[in-house]
Formats: C-alpha cells, structure tokens, sequence
C-alpha cells in the first residue's frame, strides 16, 4: 500500500462539491420553513427566520467540517480539508472558513476563483482559516 499524496483541489471540483451541498442546504431550509410557513398563514419574514437560517446554515458547514473535514458535497467528490500543521480542525478556523465563503459569496465568487491565481490552489476560506482542500482520486483499495 501507498501513501497517497493530496493534491490541491481545482475550481471545478469544489463548484461540484458547492452545487451538491447548495440542495442540500435548500432541503434544509425548506424543511425549516415549510412548518413555520403553515403556522404564519404564508408569512415568513423578519429577522429572527432569517437568523434561524443563517444559523442553520452555519450548523451543517460546522457539524461536517469539525466532524468529517468535509460536507457531503466534498465527500462526493472527494474532498478534504487538511490543517496547514494536519491537526485537527477547531471552531475558530471551520468559523473562519464559514466567514471567507461567505465574503467569496458575496463579491460575486472572487474567493472562490482565487484559485485560479494562487500557486497553493487556495481560496480565500482557505487563506483566513489556514487550511485547505485536497483531492484524494481513488485508489485500487477504495
């Protein structure tokens, strides 16, 4: 058996990992509002339903990244998040993480299409919370 040196996942395979985990975070907020909904006769503003999502939202990245170092959308394609040091990962870089991703969000994907340009292959999430992802292609026991 092998050791199996990562490699620094591409643009392309974490835009695959966001599109599998993007539904099923609306699977999740569905399920939230769809009872808060019924109870308000169709009405769901303000902000405390919008605090229960981005909490909800900030819940699934942490419960998997502390968890598994992955959501199910990298588990998918066969994503990781290593440690610079590979300790594992703490609250305050998977919160770091969360707080990149949604500054890479929020100006239009620019994090995210930070790895074009970064040598390291990293992302802004990345850059703020020391860490990064890793592709781990398959090998002949798994």
């Amino acid at each position: 058996m092998t050791a199996q040196i990562p490699v620094p996942a591409g643009l392309l395979r974490r835009l695959g990992a966001m599109a599998y985990d993007t539904i099923l975070v609306a699977a999740l907020a569905a399920f939230t509002l769809i009872p808060i909904v019924a109870v308000n006769k169709g009405y769901i503003v303000g902000a405390p339903v919008q605090t229960l999502l981005f909490l909800e939202l900030y819940g699934f990245f942490t419960y998997f990244w502390l968890t598994r170092r992955q959501t199910l959308g990298m588990l998918a394609w066969r994503l990781t998040i290593q440690t610079l040091n590979d300790q594992p990962l703490r609250l305050s870089q998977v919160t770091l993480r969360f707080v990149g991703a949604l500054l890479s969000f929020f100006c239009l994907g620019l994090g995210y299409l930070w790895v074009l340009f970064d040598k390291q292959r990293r992302s802004w999430s990345d850059l703020l919370s020391s860490t990064r992802v890793v592709y781990r292609a398959r090998t002949p026991e798994s």
